[in-house]
């Protein structure tokens, strides 16, 4: 492989791809003709009401329904009954939407655990991102005694690591990693991946996006079985990364939202704030006092800012947690996991908690700072109202940069985002009853 340059990718297959664009399936008894259903570029997936109509271990439905999850989503509708038969898939669906379930249900019903065989290996780009998914790990492989699932990231010892692959009653069966460590551990031949059948990325776009950690993925990608399965997933995939991602896959199902206005999470209002830098304390802390919430995210643009407002807020009576890329591996963990636990309501946080992270008592998130991107914004503001519930987002708008961003927020995703009102928000309109 060249490392000049344009970085040349792994293709496994130039056969024809079949191009599955359909976000949704076509459900039966909603005044769906079979001719519509039958039109090219559409799937039809199994109708599923619940989830025991995937057939999936038993063991699973149990734990499903421990969860209280009754009703797949729509992606999941529509990947699940693909991905259990070891199809690749490739699929973008708006935040919130259980797409972590799919490969987690997915390839927790693949997996037949052989002591020291690792079956599953989940790449993505964050720590907390990775702890979270182990968790989900954890939450549904409950009755499934004989599973090790392990999360491997930097800034923890990699001995620890190595010592704990090298014994085969400890070495996990799935194992869910960033990038960087599990390079590591492949490059010092620590890690064995020959018995890999499932190689998920989640939040694909921002893992192969930078040069490096895409670099690092095809390493690791090198050190896997030729035949096996390959999911990716994320909110938003830019017609540049698709190729990318495809690459890696063998006519994988694909499942795009073309349209960018489906993105939008409608089941959020969104408003705005114009006023001065000056003025962002004051008025967050209007808010903060005048909103009913359950936990709310601030995010601001720097770690720098994130540790400043945290001790403005904690000062004025506002207990707060800040977690940023600059804290100690093992504190932004404790700080990520008591406010999951619901010890601390409100969180500052820079994008490092923009992707991925659930936490289903957010409902309030506020850009202090807006980002840079229309996809962060839709990213950011996705941890608010996750899997089809209410929630409410402000961005406080300080500079003609910012206006601009909010203009191609607009634009992008066909969303109006309106003034916030001087009566403020009445709150039965995004708190869940």
């Amino acid at each position: 492989m060249s490392h000049e340059g344009q970085e040349e990718l792994l293709d496994y297959s130039d056969s024809e791809e079949i191009a599955v664009t359909s976000a949704a399936p076509v459900v039966e008894g909603e005044g769906t003709t079979e001719k519509e259903a039958d039109k090219k570029g559409s799937y039809v997936g199994i109708h599923a009401t619940g989830f025991r109509d995937f057939l999936l271990k038993p063991e699973l439905l149990r734990a499903i329904g421990d969860c209280g999850f009754e009703h797949p989503s729509e992606v999941q509708q529509v990947c699940i009954p693909q991905s259990i038969l070891g199809t690749d898939v490739l699929c973008q669906a708006k935040s919130g939407l259980g797409k972590t379930a799919v490969f987690v249900l997915s390839t927790l019903q693949q997996l037949e655990p052989v002591d020291g065989e690792i079956s599953t290996v989940v790449v993505c780009h964050t720590r907390e991102l990775a702890y979270q998914i182990k968790n989900e790990y954890s939450r549904f492989s409950k009755y499934m005694p004989d599973v090790k699932t392990q999360v491997f990231y930097g800034g923890t010892p990699i001995k620890k690591d190595i010592e704990l692959l090298k014994n085969n009653e400890t070495c996990p069966h799935i194992i869910v990693s960033t990038p960087g460590r599990l390079h590591a551990l492949v490059t010092e031949k620590a890690i064995r991946l020959n018995n890999v059948k499932s190689f998920v990325i989640d939040e694909c776009d921002k893992v192969l996006e930078s040069i490096d950690m895409r670099r690092d993925v095809q390493d690791i990608f090198r050190s896997t079985p030729h035949q096996k399965q390959v999911m990716m997933f994320s909110a938003t995939l830019s017609t540049e990364i698709r190729p990318v991602c495809k690459k890696f896959m063998v006519n994988p199902l694909e499942i795009f939202v073309d349209d960018d206005t489906k993105l939008t999470l409608h089941g959020l209002q969104q408003y705005f704030i114009k006023l001065e830098e000056s003025e962002k304390n004051r008025k967050l802390s209007d808010l903060l006092d005048s909103l009913d919430f359950n936990q709310v995210i601030i995010f601001v643009r720097t770690t720098h800012r994130a540790e400043e407002l945290n001790k403005l807020l904690c000062a004025c009576n506002f207990p707060s947690i800040a977690v940023h890329s600059a804290l100690p591996q093992k504190e932004r963990i404790e700080r990520y996991k008591s406010f999951k636990e619901f010890n601390k309501r409100i969180c500052v946080s820079t994008d490092v908690f923009g992707r991925g992270i659930d936490i289903e008592r957010i409902n309030l998130a506020i850009n202090y700072d807006m980002p840079p991107e229309a996809d962060q914004y839709l990213h950011r503001v996705g941890r608010a109202g996750r899997f089809g519930t209410k929630g409410l987002a402000i961005s406080l708008v300080s500079s003609k940069e910012d206006e601009e961003v909010l203009e191609k927020i607009q634009s992008r995703f066909d969303v109006k985002i309106s003034e916030f009102p001087e009566e403020g928000v009445d709150p039965s309109t995004y708190m869940n009853t």
